[in-house]
């Protein structure tokens, strides 16, 4: 079993060293075709750290960053080779590859960069938050109530954008003598305003089903992850009823520690698969690709994982299921939402359908769901989150300039 597990290790280490071979020879003929960024041009950076395998922390903002840089431009900066390959792709904002820290050096001296933007909580976050002299500040790549989201690391950033009264209500319960109403700012889900993507399928009288499970975790604590102990039951419930349709989102990394979670994830995706061979009016969609929105506009009920997911859903104001995790390690925080969710237990999967057409007539869910919808985001009419999104960062470049100005002044008066 050992030399098993070693053998898929190492070829795993040969893929990611071919894949990082073959991004770099792209990027190397990129940069002969393409001229190089503008010297003096970006005020907004957002610092991204990962590779691909994290990718979609940084593609759900693509949209609101797009809309952003009319005012202030923006630019991303990639730390991988392998990130910044599908980022120069696809990001509608410009990309800075900087592999080393003398790149950022250099990159920082050439710009105008007043606040740096993280989605993410990378150890190597800090190797731009060295740089004083301008706001470095958290933006989360989601909304949840996972241990992830009260992390003493918010102490590390001058600010963090969060999404409402949940956020502050939460990390004020767990952070000890950090200033709440000074550095955190509530922007709402600017996601929300730019759901987009094209429907694979054109809508028919089939109810449409969301499951979009998360991975299955590297501890118990964020042991989240129901492919494995719910997903193959309730998609098979839900394939074997011809009322319903399925789009299947698994989270990209699902299988990353444990191969069985992997295999699980696998065998749904054929499902799916011999579903559509069986009947090819059905349309039940796996869906991998860069664009989240669409499936929750379209979907009449989503189940997931805890995960931030839940809250993308809650976004949308409309019916959810959430998992209810096996592991007896995983910790639910079930003070917010959770605490008032409707659950799904394992043993209740196979019968997923019923569960469904009961809450169906549910007449009470709607204003319900309501209070939760308010209570995490605030107001969710069209533009209100982007239009907060952009007063928070008017106000932190304002500040940047009151900041400037005096230290200016200082330098003059010595």
């Amino acid at each position: 079993m050992g030399l098993l597990k070693d053998a898929r290790s190492a070829v795993r280490l040969v893929r990611k060293a071919f894949d990082r071979r073959r991004a770099r020879r792209w990027y190397r003929e990129r940069l002969r075709a393409a001229p190089p960024l503008p010297a003096h041009e970006f005020k907004i950076a957002v610092y991204f750290a990962d590779g691909d395998v994290n990718l979609y922390q940084v593609r759900q903002w693509y949209k609101p960053l797009a809309e952003l840089a009319k005012r202030w431009p923006v630019v991303i900066m990639s730390r991988t080779i392998t990130g910044a390959e599908p980022l120069l792709r696809e990001s509608p904002v410009p990309v800075a590859y900087l592999k080393t820290v003398v790149d950022i050096e250099r990159f920082i001296a050439d710009q105008d960069i007043r606040i740096v933007l993280y989605v993410n909580q990378n150890m190597r976050n800090f190797q731009m938050m060295r740089y004083g002299q301008r706001w470095h500040v958290f933006i989360n790549h989601g909304e949840s109530d996972k241990m992830y989201m009260t992390t003493n690391q918010f102490k590390a950033y001058d600010y963090a954008l969060v999404a409402g009264d949940a956020a502050l209500a939460r990390l004020g319960r767990v952070l000890w003598d950090w200033d709440i109403d000074r550095r955190a700012i509530k922007i709402g889900r600017p996601q929300a305003d730019h759901y987009s993507g094209k429907l694979p399928f054109t809508p028919d009288e089939r109810q449409v089903v969301l499951y979009a499970p998360t991975w299955e975790g590297d501890r118990p604590a964020a042991a989240y992850g129901s492919i494995a102990s719910h997903g193959e039951a309730l998609v098979a419930s839900l394939l074997a009823d011809p009322r319903y349709r399925v789009i299947y989102r698994p989270h990209p990394r699902s299988g990353a520690v444990h191969r069985a979670y992997g295999e699980a994830n696998h065998r749904i995706i054929a499902a799916l698969r011999a579903a559509n061979a069986a009947n090819p009016t059905a349309h039940h969609v796996f869906d991998d690709g860069p664009e989240l929105g669409w499936q929750l506009a379209v979907a009449d009920m989503a189940i997931v994982d805890i995960s931030a997911m839940v809250y993308d859903r809650l976004a949308a104001g409309k019916p959810l299921l959430v998992t209810r995790p096996v592991n007896p390690g995983a910790e639910i925080d079930e003070g917010g939402y959770l605490s008032d969710a409707d659950w799904l237990q394992a043993s209740d999967a196979a019968s997923v359908a019923s569960v469904i057409d009961t809450m169906a007539h549910d007449e009470a869910a709607a204003a319900h769901l309501r209070k939760w919808v308010d209570y995490y985001f605030g107001d969710t009419t069209q533009g209100a989150a982007t239009k907060r999104f952009h007063e928070a960062i008017g106000f932190l470049m304002e500040e940047w300039d009151h900041h400037a100005a005096l230290h200016s002044g200082e330098a003059s008066a010595s």
